[in-house]
């Protein structure tokens, strides 16, 4: 019988949600600290906070905000300064008067195939970073593609998959999925198919989740062998 090789981990996310970066930070702050963290996979799935949002390399996410909550820009500004805060303690510098206005779908699409060619995490974490830190527009092609490429995948493929509609249904079917799941706020984390943890905890909540969810995989696991070492 086929088992499993690593237990998943599956992070639905948005490239444009800063909790998710930082989320992001502290999971991997709690997986470093478990010596068995190479039977973990890490599976990125996709969540759009504005699927609606029209691209406007124009403006920034200080400004949108503001419009999409109602608030002043004093307000906003202060929302944001606290976000940036609690990104510095994990060692991100946001710069959101740089952050471009922009639908995260092609984002998405192209995260889900750097996945199938074995880059998952490398590219999401190139978009978190072209987001918050660089300034980059995420939604133009050209930007996408010197991204992926940079974290090693072939250019030809990647014009290719956000010149057409490749992996447009995962990232539908992984809406879905959040929505039939009730996941209505990300970062937003389940465990071995079986446990949840919502928003950017702190690692030591991670680490929790990790070793319970592992002990009990790898239990899952001997029951199925003949052996277990």
């Amino acid at each position: 019988m086929t088992v499993a090789r690593r237990m998943t981990v599956e992070i639905w996310s948005d490239v444009i949600c800063p909790f998710c970066y930082i989320g992001k930070r502290k999971f991997e702050t709690a997986l470093a600290q478990l010596p068995n963290h190479d039977q973990i996979e890490i599976v990125w799935r996709s969540f759009q906070l504005q699927p609606d949002t029209q691209t406007d390399p124009s403006r920034n996410a200080v400004q949108n905000l503001a419009e999409k909550k109602g608030w002043t820009l004093d307000v906003t500004r202060r929302v944001i300064a606290d976000v940036t805060d609690r990104a510095r303690v994990v060692g991100l510098t946001f710069d959101y008067n740089r952050t471009v206005v922009a639908n995260t779908f092609d984002a998405h699409r192209l995260a889900h195939y750097a996945a199938s060619a074995g880059k998952g995490d490398d590219v999401q974490e190139r978009l978190f970073k072209a987001y918050f830190v660089d300034g980059q527009n995420i939604a133009d092609q050209t930007q996408l593609t010197t991204l992926a490429v940079d974290a090693g995948l072939p250019a030809s493929e990647v014009r290719d998959v956000l010149s057409g509609d490749r992996f447009a249904a995962d990232v539908h079917r992984d809406i879905d999925q959040a929505s039939r799941f009730g996941i209505n706020a990300v970062p937003f984390f389940v465990f071995n198919h079986k446990y949840a943890v919502s928003g950017a905890q702190d690692s030591a909540i991670f680490v929790q989740a990790l070793q319970q969810s592992l002990a009990e995989w790898t239990g899952d696991v001997c029951d199925r062998q003949d052996h277990c070492d």
